[in-house]
């Protein structure tokens, strides 16, 4: 993401007498409204049940000069979910790292995604929750951001199977399942402790592959067609 200035954004050389109270910024860039908003949120504080206000008072601006970088809240919950979807990615390319290495790419995926989960990563919490509580632009964005997660995944999906040479049964929608399974199992963890983990993964890991053997199984019968 690239930071602007708000004199940049605006051209004023002058400031408001609201904006130089004591305690507010005289300029703000769009990050620092994005952290404010992830400060705010939690384990059981949603996005979409900020205020400008509140973001506002945390960013130490006055209101009015939140639309200097942002159209409404909205706006800055689209960000926000975009950002977290390229935190959604590198967990893949983790994955990924982890399978060169030897291990498997069902378990080393998912244990790389229980780790970001539980690392605090609020980004992730973003992901998560406003898929299923968050307004329907919100709804929208994630579903975009996860369409790219299954775009990746079906690529590794088709390059598994040349290599062992055997054929997935529509690869696109298996991504979509396995992906749509991961996202939804991710919501239930950020509400379960830390001990349940390697349960929910054991759990993941076979239901992962239970789809991957039936995909197997079901090109089998395609091609003998």
């Amino acid at each position: 993401m690239t930071a602007r200035t708000l004199a940049s954004d605006s051209g004023d050389s002058g400031q408001s007498a609201s904006e130089s109270q004591a305690g507010r910024k005289p300029v703000i860039v769009r990050e620092d409204l994005i952290k404010a908003a992830l400060r705010l949120t939690g384990a059981h504080r949603s996005v979409s049940t900020l205020s400008l206000r509140e973001v506002a008072r945390e960013a130490g601006i006055a209101p009015n000069s939140f639309y200097r970088q942002f159209h409404d809240m909205d706006e800055l919950a689209v960000a926000l979910i975009e950002l977290a979807g390229e935190s959604l990615r590198k967990i893949v390319g983790d994955a990924r790292k982890r399978a060169v290495a030897g291990r498997s790419i069902v378990r080393g995926s998912l244990e790389a995604f229980m780790e970001r989960l539980r690392a605090d990563d609020k980004l992730l919490h973003v992901l998560l929750r406003e898929g299923t509580v968050g307004s329907d632009a919100f709804k929208r964005a994630v579903d975009r951001q996860l369409q790219f997660f299954e775009v990746e995944l079906r690529a590794d999906l088709v390059r598994i199977a040349a290599a062992q040479g055997i054929v997935f049964h529509e690869p696109g929608l298996v991504a979509r399942a396995i992906t749509r399974l991961v996202f939804a199992m991710g919501g239930t963890a950020l509400d379960s402790p830390p001990e349940r983990d390697e349960a929910l993964v054991d759990e993941l890991s076979h239901m992962i592959r239970m789809l991957l053997r039936g995909a197997h199984a079901m090109g089998k019968v395609k091609g003998a067609r």
